[in-house]
């Protein structure tokens, strides 16, 4: 049963702290003719006391199981009340949760919207014929349109994320598929390695029809930049300048980038100019892709620009987190300063200190 209540005023838009998750197993399966999605979700979390409640971020998503699991012990929640203005919704159990680590099982679905927010659906054109693929954005709090979690940025977890999907299409999530099987007919699961312990609002995943460039930096990693049909030439500028800039940030900050992957991604519908998910960082098509021919100097260091601040990223922001939103100033105003000095380093001749001054 589930029920929708209006929330109390002048409480905290914070989730009680007591349940603290560790781990989401998701499934995915998306369909871009009917525009859905349906998930299987399994979140590993401690509880730090009793309870009959617990209580996720959820929005525009029909939660239909809800079970937790500690041992030998598994009882299914009686009650899911959501709350619209909160953006969450409660699992009220028959009875207290025992403390201690377990296991909270759910079913959900939801739909493919086209507000560029949570798991979407991106349209563009191949020889004059509509297509689409599924993204995502999750920053800042929209992660849970996709799946009910702790939605804030302190909640770090690991993801093991899994997407079904059609065969013939391409599914990226934040780290390389560690196995493809055979589902039912016409559709494959793709299982992803297990992501680092990150926030919510850096887990990405799409699915679409995509081709891609590939190269590997001095140190190995694997750089792949993703463009719809027809478009994969206009990545090339992008693949050099992420190779270079993922080498430059491995030396200066010290610490190697934590992943075998890097991916770039062109979405035809994308809000921001770019969103630095860990290691499956989106763009806007006009903040990655650079026409050998006709595109101008200007609109490559845009694009060196972006590819730089997102990289910066990966470790300022990705690496260290801000423990909440009103912090988020020292996120972007450090992966600013590395725009300048990184392609100051890398691209002298672009002078990009003076073009710093010059438009301060």
């Amino acid at each position: 049963m589930s029920e929708r209540s209006t929330p109390k005023n002048n409480r905290s838009v914070r989730l009680p702290d007591h349940f603290r998750p560790e781990r989401y197993r998701i499934i995915l399966k998306s369909d871009l003719d009917a525009f859905i999605f349906e998930g299987e979700e399994t979140v590993h979390f401690a509880l730090r006391k009793p309870v009959r409640e617990i209580v996720l971020h959820s929005k525009d998503l029909e939660i239909s199981k809800v079970r937790f699991r500690k041992g030998r012990k598994e009882v299914f929640a009686e009650k899911i009340r959501y709350d619209a203005d909160a953006e969450t919704a409660a699992f009220v159990f028959p009875s207290r949760l025992p403390r201690g680590k377990a296991e909270l099982e759910l079913e959900f679905r939801g739909k493919l919207s086209e507000q560029m927010r949570g798991f979407y659906r991106s349209r563009y054109l191949v020889g004059g014929r509509e297509k689409f693929l599924a993204t995502t954005q999750f920053e800042a709090t929209d992660a849970r349109r996709a799946f009910p979690c702790f939605d804030e940025p302190a909640m770090k977890a690991v993801f093991d994320v899994t997407l079904m999907v059609r065969k013939g299409l391409t599914a990226i999530s934040n780290t390389l598929p560690a196995a493809v099987r055979e589902h039912e007919p016409g559709y494959q699961t793709v299982r992803f390695e297990p992501s680092p312990k990150m926030s919510t609002y850096l887990l990405a995943f799409i699915v679409g029809d995509l081709e891609f460039v590939e190269g590997k930096t001095k140190e190995g990693i694997l750089v792949r930049v993703f463009t719809t049909p027809g478009k994969k030439e206009q990545a090339r500028f992008a693949l050099e300048v992420a190779k270079r800039c993922l080498s430059f940030y491995n030396g200066y900050f010290g610490i190697p980038y934590p992943l075998p992957v890097l991916d770039l991604i062109a979405i035809p519908d994308f809000e921001a100019a770019a969103m630095e998910n860990w290691g499956a960082v989106t763009y806007r098509e006009s903040a990655l892709l650079v026409d050998p021919e006709h595109s101008s100097e200007r609109t490559r260091q845009w694009v060196a620009v972006v590819i730089a601040h997102e990289l910066a990223h990966q470790w300022f922001g990705n690496l260290t987190t801000m423990e909440w939103w009103t912090h988020l100033w020292l996120n972007e105003g450090f992966a600013r300063y590395m725009e300048y000095l990184t392609l100051d380093a890398l691209y002298p001749e672009w002078k990009m200190w003076d073009r710093f001054a010059a438009t301060k």
